[in-house]
């Protein structure tokens, strides 16, 4: 499954929306996804996961943003 992670750089700092960014991942698992992002970018503050399928991944796919990350 690939899955769309929202999140914030540092869990220092007060959250903003402008700051939020996001990545993709392929994991088995929602709570695997979750692991790597975090086992690789402790700092992170995650905000919201997604699962992306179907239509939704198709048009994330098309966008000039979107690129797998591999941990």
């Amino acid at each position: 499954m690939i899955f769309k992670i929202y999140y914030q750089e540092s869990k220092k700092e007060m959250p903003r929306r402008e700051n939020t960014r996001s990545l993709y991942i392929e994991a088995d698992s929602q709570p695997e996804a979750i692991k790597r992002v975090e086992d690789h970018n402790p700092d992170f503050n995650l905000e919201q996961i997604e699962v992306l399928e179907g239509k939704t991944l198709e048009y994330e796919q098309q966008g000039v943003n979107y690129k797998l990350v591999e941990y």
